[in-house]
């Protein structure tokens, strides 16, 4: 297939273009040029946010394009109108955070959804997101999919969650391990991800689907075991309660990366029904894979390069060490 990726230099859209490479399919990049793309792509450039921006994708017909946009709902708009007539589909990588709060555990792709508009300037993520997906559906209506993914992991990940945990175990010692162990986690190794969207490109899937992982693939205790194996380290891991880190002040998802606490975020983040997705062809590789794969291209790195848009993930060394002094702290 001929395939016009959005980007295509960074995590997400990086790996769809190397999947895409693989099986041989021709590939176009669009992006700003401010990281280099991968050898044998034909590349155009533009600045899809500026007035003009468009105009590298002037001429051009394409099977399938892939967007994973999470700004301003009209950059999406603009660019799939552009496109409109020129390609045959539009896959669109969206979020599970369109869903209305409450998400139930359990919940499907018909789920309640939040608020959005296509013609929105940036403003809330969900909102954004949700708004792309309505702009896509105006420009492509019957040729769109909405790849509605959580969590997502893997090597050149550019937020930082993974790559914090690894370089903190690496480092050994006392590590505070946020508990319960066995709290299921529910996510997306990055390379599965582009194996699905291309699939799904191929058999010209429309609708929405939750791209995650199974609830329970992986919990916190296999999740951070992994972890200490890859990296080789005699780290020991301090197992508390949700109720004593909430108690020492300490943030979920940010300060403890990929962590929430067992409720009504935990139920959003981390069970969700997948079987659609399941259905069409989605397998998910074990957590210990994904977590050594990403050790090897981090220790290849150096230091995992960082979204600017997005805070630097974890905990500091003194709120750690605080919070394990505190009484409840105790090794499994």
């Amino acid at each position: 297939m001929k395939l016009l990726i959005l980007g295509g230099t960074e995590f997400v859209g990086r790996a769809i273009t190397e999947a895409a490479l693989r099986r041989g399919w021709p590939v176009t990049v669009f992006h700003r040029g401010r990281h280099a793309p991968l050898p044998g792509v034909e590349v155009r450039h533009g600045d899809r946010t500026a007035p003009g921006g468009l105009s590298a994708l002037a001429g051009g017909e394409w099977d399938a394009v892939v967007d994973t946009w999470s700004a301003a709902p009209r950059v999406v708009r603009d660019a799939a109108r552009a496109l409109a007539g020129r390609a045959g589909h539009y896959l669109y990588v969206s979020t599970r955070s369109v869903y209305a709060d409450p998400v139930a555990p359990g919940a499907t792709e018909e789920a309640p959804l939040v608020e959005g508009s296509p013609d929105g300037e940036q403003t809330e993520y969900a909102q954004d997101k949700r708004g792309a997906e309505l702009a896509v559906e105006a420009a492509f209506a019957g040729s769109a999919l909405f790849a509605r993914a959580g969590l997502i992991l893997g090597p050149h990940e550019n937020v930082g969650r993974l790559p914090w945990w690894l370089n903190r175990i690496a480092r050994g010692g006392d590590v505070l391990a946020p508990g319960p162990r066995d709290l299921p986690l529910q996510y997306i190794d990055v390379r599965d991800l582009a194996t699905w969207v291309l699939d799904a490109a191929s058999a010209r899937l429309g609708g929405a689907y939750n791209l995650v992982s199974p609830s329970g693939h992986a919990t916190m205790g296999s999740l951070l075991d992994a972890c200490a194996r890859v990296t080789g380290s005699a780290a020991n891991l301090r197992w508390l309660d949700p109720g004593e880190i909430l108690a020492a002040g300490i943030e979920p998802w940010t300060e403890l990366p990929i962590w929430l606490p067992p409720g009504e975020d935990h139920d959003m983040m981390h069970r969700a029904d997948v079987t659609k997705a399941l259905n069409t062809g989605l397998r998910c590789r074990p957590v210990g894979e994904t977590v050594a794969d990403t050790w090897h291209w981090l220790r290849s790195v150096g230091e995992a390069p960082l979204r600017a848009d997005r805070p630097r993930p974890g905990l500091t060394p003194e709120a750690e060490a605080k919070a394990l002094a505190s009484r409840g702290s105790r090794t499994p």
